[in-house]
């Protein structure tokens, strides 16, 4: 029923109820402008990868050690840790976990875990 309303005002209502109710709005707005900026920000990097670093970045967040990485994609280690430094310089990553955080803003999903 409220289809994107933050709340309904029932009659009578105050001017500070109403400004209330439209702070509050605006509050809801900016960050979820804020949000699809930094979305923005991620895709337009994600979209500078290679195929093979589009290829490299799940399983690397997914847990997946180098050498196992490595082996799924018919690589070398060596190869695998270049492909790895290149998506944490172009994501402008400063960590692991800060790479996860970003690909589970994109949707990139693990598909494969350390046992496979």
């Amino acid at each position: 029923m409220k289809g994107g309303a933050i709340d309904f005002l029932t009659k009578p209502f105050s001017d500070t109820e109403l400004l209330r109710l439209v702070r509050a709005a605006l509050v809801l707005d900016r960050e979820a402008r804020i949000k699809e900026a930094e979305r923005g920000r991620l895709e337009r990097r994600f979209q500078s990868l290679t195929p093979r670093e589009r290829e490299v970045l799940p399983l690397v967040v997914g847990g997946l050690l180098n050498k196992q990485a490595a082996a799924h994609l018919n690589i070398s280690e060596v190869t695998l840790q270049i492909h790895r430094s290149s998506v944490m310089k172009k994501m402008q990553a400063d960590s692991l976990a800060e790479l996860v955080r970003m690909a589970a803003l994109l949707g990139i999903s693990d598909t494969l875990s350390r046992r496979s």
